[in-house]
């Protein structure tokens, strides 16, 4: 059988709210988990006591998913902001910095 390969580009990845959206499907799993507690006794009785700590796992791996978007977040915006550095001419930065005027130590009010 021949290796089948593909005869177009990939498209590129889709970037949206990622922290948003993994902070609300935590949420939904934690809610989940507190509104099957007061039930853990027929849950228990009936052989579905899976179904509370399916809920409860999911939370919990859910924190752990807000931790690294938000690291990943981070991480992508700092690489944007070296490329705008890398990519900005070095008079045009020197010159910004000369042209702002600086403020008295002190002094916040603006005058």
């Amino acid at each position: 059988m021949a290796k089948w390969t593909a005869k177009h580009e990939a498209p590129e990845p889709l970037e949206g709210p990622v922290v948003a959206t993994v902070t609300g499907g935590t949420i939904i799993w934690f809610v989940l988990f507190l509104v099957q507690l007061p039930f853990y006794g027929w849950f228990a009785d009936h052989g579905r006591l899976w179904w509370v700590w399916t809920c409860a796992a999911g939370a919990f791996l859910g924190l752990i998913g807000i931790w690294y978007v938000r690291g990943r977040d981070a991480a992508l915006k700092r690489h944007a902001a070296e490329q705008a550095e890398q990519a900005a001419p070095a008079g045009q930065a020197g010159q910004a910095e000369q042209a702002a005027p600086a403020e008295e130590p002190g002094r916040s009010d603006g005058a």
